[in-house]
């Protein structure tokens, strides 16, 4: 325990920190600092901070708590939470955590309005960036090429394209990454006209540029252009299969996407998690078209097989999915996360809670495959689908990484169908804690109610509704998930952050 100090300042080539892959491990290492003395060093604090900020997927919420019991974060710490934020569902926080920041006195840095400037662009917040902008000058960060980059991108895409010219002009125009950006701004605009000009006379193309002006097409379904570019790109990567074969589902065409799909393996490409997305669709929308293409691959990867169980699990196919899975098995592939996440789905679906329980340990014990928070989800729904209230909670107690929103709006889902209201109300204050502007999550709560007569908790939660300004949206299902979206959140796995540095 002596050597915990020297073992914190070696920071990330440290053993200790090498093995913090998850909440649990973290929050071991955390109650390490704390016993040895560790809790006011910088060191230990701004790793503690990074570690869940951005290396152990699922657990900003904690890095939001640790963060809040700090007394006087530095510099790297701001930096490390803005980033978080801006990259996450909620880059409001980002915005707010700069402006906590100012107040602090805190001296912010180049990477501090750069990652501020990106939650600004997600948000399309065109006034707090032009503040930002502001503040940038009053620092005389406006030269420096990171931040002068960020400035075109958040102009080009969301603020003053007059302004976002001026920024390019002069020793931007020799940056092909000011050129990416301006162009970038313009064709996520719709000015596909203007985007294919400066891309036209861009001095070096880099595969972004490429990448853009193809999705740019790609999203006005301009198919023809989009292939053409698509022929003459020098080298592809993952990104430009993705743009073309997501295109082609935008516009039905199921069969070019599937023969693109091909293509992208056979000249080996690897498919990731938004092409595995975009194949199950292409499997949902020609049915037995797709399954013969399948079955027809000369070589099938983890990948396809991945995609036809969730493609199965999700449209109502549960005992051909699981059957698939066990085909897999039997000729030795190995599955991945993504094919769990199909399987498990499958097991809820038939209400094979043992079979689904056993799964969940088999990825563990047998592949060495860590649960992440969809596998997590899939657990979750497994038990409570099956009216398994109990035990759904309790295995949410015991999970090794913070529950999120999804997690407890399927609980709170799964009380109003089984008429739970004491579990009902705990999944809903835990919901509260997280958001306060979903209706749903009120609606829900109030059926619970109603469903069992109570009729003064859901004047109640009418009221708390009122209280905090909450409106439900007219015609907006509020007890039925959808189904594609549920899909594409469970496929699309997090990518896991491993640059040390705040700078992206």
């Amino acid at each position: 325990m002596g050597c915990l100090g020297r073992e914190i300042k070696r920071q990330q080539s440290s053993s200790l920190w090498q093995k913090c892959t998850n909440l649990r491990t973290l929050k071991q290492i955390q109650a390490l600092i704390i016993i040895n003395g560790f809790n006011s060093n910088l060191e230990a604090l701004r790793e503690l901070i990074f570690c869940s900020a951005m290396v152990i997927p699922g657990a900003i919420n904690y890095a939001h708590q640790l963060f809040a019991q700090i007394t006087e974060p530095d510099t790297f710490m701001y930096n490390t939470m803005i980033r978080c934020s801006a990259r996450s569902q909620d880059p409001l926080n980002g915005i707010l955590l700069y402006t906590q920041m100012e107040k602090s006195c805190v001296k912010p840095n180049k990477f501090t309005f750069s990652f501020v400037l990106k939650a600004c662009t997600r948000l399309l917040y065109r006034n707090m960036g032009f503040c930002v902008h502001g503040k940038v000058i009053k620092h005389g960060f406006e030269f420096n090429r990171f931040v002068r980059n960020t400035l075109i991108y958040f102009h080009a895409n969301c603020g003053d394209l007059d302004a976002a010219s001026v920024l390019f002009d002069g020793n931007a125009k020799m940056d092909v990454v000011a050129w990416s950006a301006l162009t970038a701004g313009y064709a996520r605009r719709g000015e596909l006209s203007v985007a294919r000009s400066l891309f036209d006379e861009m001095p070096v193309k880099d595969l972004v540029s490429w990448n853009v002006m193809i999705t740019g097409y790609v999203k006005q379904r301009e198919m023809e252009k989009a292939r053409d570019l698509f022929n003459e790109v020098p080298k592809r990567d993952v990104v430009t299969w993705n743009a073309m074969i997501s295109g082609y589902v935008l516009c039905g065409m199921h069969k070019q996407a599937l023969e693109m799909f091909e293509e992208m393996r056979n000249v080996g490409e690897r498919p990731d998690d938004v092409t595995t997305v975009e194949f199950v669709i292409c499997l949902c929308g020609i049915g037995e078209r797709a399954m013969e293409v399948f079955c027809g691959m000369k070589e099938k990867d983890v990948s396809t097989w991945s995609s036809v169980i969730g493609g199965l699990a999700f449209h109502g196919y549960a005992e051909e999915s699981i059957t698939l899975f066990r085909e897999m098995q039997r000729l030795k592939f190995r599955p991945s996360e993504i094919t769990f996440v199909g399987v498990l789905v499958a097991c809820s679906h038939a209400g094979r809670v043992e079979e689904g329980k056993r799964y969940f340990q088999l990825m563990k014990d047998e592949y060495n495959i860590e649960p992440n928070i969809r596998h997590y989800g899939c657990m979750v729904d497994l038990l409570a689908r099956a009216g398994l209230l109990n035990e759904a909670f309790e295995f949410v107690g015991r999970m090794e990484i913070e529950p999120n929103a999804i997690i407890w709006r399927t609980l709170l889902g799964a009380c109003r169908i089984h008429g739970n209201i004491e579990f009902g109300k705990r999944a809903n204050e835990r919901l509260l804690d997280m958001r306060k502007d979903e209706s749903g999550d009120y609606v829900l709560l109030s059926n619970i109610y109603a469903s069992q007569g109570e009729w003064d908790g859901v004047e109640k939660v009418r009221k708390l509704m009122d209280d905090s300004g909450v409106r439900k949206e007219p015609g907006c299902s509020l007890i039925e998930a959808d189904d594609k979206a549920l899909m594409q959140y469970l496929l699309n796995l997090t990518h896991k952050q491993n640059s040390r540095n705040p700078d992206s």
